[in-house]
């Protein structure tokens, strides 16, 4: 799924909120029982009644972290999107699955996202679109994947109104992945995205004007703009 702008991505960034020490680690929080209640309390199975309403303005967005007063034209034009989150059990400990963008594409190469993309005439839902993405680009069957729920949808500044699909992954699977959309694809510990410790606030100059974002850096793997904006909010979700 897109990302900010390319241009905007290869600008000096300030961090505004620091990294600060990891916090204890809480394995009951983060349990898959756990996890998996605050779910069901706390996320909706059914898709939000104004998420595809082109005139209402998501309370996530780009527009959220930013002085940007949104145009009702702007709203207007918005495309739909889906994204999967999607859990991965492992023993004790869930993950989260994430894909590194093909070098190849012409916009948003290389950049850390979930599986996703546009919403198409024939999808039956936001949650259809996630699965079928999935499949395309990294190959797990919608057979696999259990649909937990949705996050409301994140407005981005490139047009899109990305509904978050949260769902389970049945193991073992064996991702095929898309060459022409996906070079790599890995997994996140969700109790390292889930703790705010991790969570960064930044700004980059874009176009005259600060911009701000949020980030998780995970060892070398630099998650943010929409894939971090769309983990905040889960967190802000489960875990506020």
């Amino acid at each position: 799924m897109s990302e900010l702008p390319s241009d905007f991505g290869d600008a000096e960034a300030t961090t505004l909120h620091p990294l600060e020490p990891a916090a204890p680690d809480h394995d009951r929080l983060f349990s898959p029982r756990d996890v998996y209640a605050r779910i069901e309390a706390r996320v909706p199975m059914a898709l939000p009644a104004q998420a595809l309403d082109v005139l209402h303005l998501p309370s996530d967005g780009d527009h959220s972290l930013n002085d940007w007063v949104v145009a009702p034209e702007f709203l207007s034009a918005s495309r739909i999107a889906a994204v999967l989150i999607g859990l991965v059990e492992r023993g004790d400990a869930l993950h989260v699955l994430l894909t590194k963008r093909a070098g190849a594409l012409r916009v948003h190469s290389g950049q850390i996202a979930f599986p996703g993309g546009k919403m198409d005439a024939s999808d039956a839902s936001p949650a259809a679109t996630a699965l079928r993405e999935a499949e395309e680009e990294i190959g797990i069957p919608a057979g696999r994947i259990h649909v937990l729920g949705y996050l409301p949808p994140y407005l981005t500044g490139s047009g899109f109104r990305v509904v978050p699909v949260l769902a389970r992954i049945d193991t073992p699977f064996e991702p095929v992945l898309n060459p022409g959309e996906v070079d790599e694809l890995f997994e996140v510990p969700f109790a390292f995205l889930m703790n705010e410790a991790n969570h960064e606030l930044r700004q980059r100059e874009w176009k005259g004007k600060p911009r701000h974002f949020y980030a998780m850096p995970y060892g070398e793997r630099q998650i943010w703009g929409i894939t971090a904006g769309i983990l905040r909010a889960l967190y802000e979700r489960l875990y506020r």
